[in-house]
């Protein structure tokens, strides 16, 4: 395993007509908040990907939880190419259409957002395709959250659903939804096609990228945390912003 000096050469020496840039977006490009809703994204971030996405023709996108739109919101100006919710969306270029998987019926969403009660300081994202309950500011909350998503998901048996754990947060999704297969479909796209995909991220929500890295001839990197067969780890986020603004030429 490299070390953090070794790590951020190597990944600011990719030659970027030949590779795809993947990122993961919560603890990968930006810290962690104390909520979903209050991250921060600096305006050189933004700028450091807008230059890698010239320099990369367009073969530069975000992999994340959060909702294409969100993602919008959050990096505006900038439209980039993006897989959404897990691999529930993706949108492949700047401008064009999001496609979507199917929602998940209204009231399993409407039972699985009753657990934030006033004053409780859970927050929760309803993507339509799924619910995710974030407990960040209430790590005592862990427990009825976890009873509240069983009992949500066992009164609606005839609706196939998957739990994904991440950071402080529960979410019910569709089975058979992930990035690893989304970024797969990505990388047999324009611009991304006949790339090398090299990705970072940093959560139990990546595992399944970094899996099918070795099947597409791509490259690892990690922040903060190891998994198997990477190339190296960033220790934070600050970290990864320092590397994209040197290997952007800014």
């Amino acid at each position: 395993m490299l070390t953090a000096g070794a790590t951020l050469d190597a990944f600011t020496q990719l030659d970027l007509d030949r590779v795809a840039l993947l990122f993961d977006v919560d603890g990968t490009l930006i810290d962690i908040g104390p909520s979903p809703f209050e991250v921060d994204v600096s305006d050189e971030l933004r700028a450091s990907l807008a230059r890698l996405f010239q320099r990369t023709t367009g073969a530069l996108a975000l992999v994340s939880g959060r909702p294409i739109r969100d993602l919008d919101m959050l990096f505006t100006p900038l439209e980039l190419p993006a897989v959404g919710g897990h691999g529930a969306e993706t949108r492949r270029a700047p401008g064009a259409a999001v496609s979507c998987i199917a929602d998940l019926p209204e009231g399993l969403r409407k039972f699985l957002v009753e657990a934030v009660t006033p004053g409780s300081q859970l927050e929760y994202e309803d993507k339509g395709y799924s619910v995710a309950l974030h407990y960040r500011k209430s790590p005592h909350e862990a427990e009825r959250l976890r009873r509240h998503v069983a009992a949500g998901r066992a009164a609606f048996p005839e609706e196939a659903t998957e739990l994904l754990l991440g950071k402080a947060m529960f979410e019910v999704k569709r089975p058979g939804v992930n990035k690893g297969d989304a970024v797969r479909h990505l990388m047999t796209q324009p611009p991304f096609a006949n790339r090398v995909p090299v990705f970072l991220g940093d959560d139990v929500t990546d595992e399944s990228v970094f899996a099918v890295l070795p099947v597409l001839g791509g490259q690892g990197f990690a922040v903060g945390r190891h998994f198997p067969n990477i190339t190296g780890i960033f220790p934070a986020p600050g970290d990864v912003r320092e590397a994209l603004r040197r290997m952007s030429g800014r």
